[in-house]
């Protein structure tokens, strides 16, 4: 048995960081999709938190009620800029389906890898502390 299971989860969510904050490369990337990459990242940090904790990684993309299960469970302060991060759940289903939104400016995905940053650099040291 795995007794650091939030381990794969922090590869992923530092994989998804990576390619979000790698950027509009080429004219045929979508800011819809680096925002999805964000908000990927922000998910799986907060899941890995989650398991180093000894709680379950609900199957959910929403990033307010993973931050409430941290908040209930685990006893641990959320700062104001990982909170903020409650919008990027907007990129995890909506921009992935063409036509049912708005699109992504560069402005909006400048501050989803904002957020995403923030969290997974939270996450990261909540991990090390514990």
């Amino acid at each position: 048995m795995n007794d650091r299971p939030w381990e794969p989860w922090i590869r992923r969510a530092k994989s998804n960081l990576a390619r979000a904050k790698h950027g509009k490369h080429s004219e045929d990337v979508l800011y819809e999709d680096l925002a999805f990459d964000a908000q990927q990242a922000a998910e799986k940090s907060l899941k890995a938190l989650l398991l180093s904790l000894g709680a379950t990684a609900p199957r959910t993309h929403s990033i307010g009620y993973l931050l409430n299960m941290i908040e209930r469970n685990c006893d641990i302060p959320i700062p104001h800029r990982v909170r903020d991060a409650v919008v990027l759940s907007d990129y995890a289903v909506t921009t992935r389906y063409p036509g049912d939104y708005e699109c992504v400016s560069e402005e909006e995905y400048r501050l989803a890898v904002e957020l995403a940053d923030a969290v997974w650099t939270w996450v990261t040291s909540v991990i090390e502390y514990y």
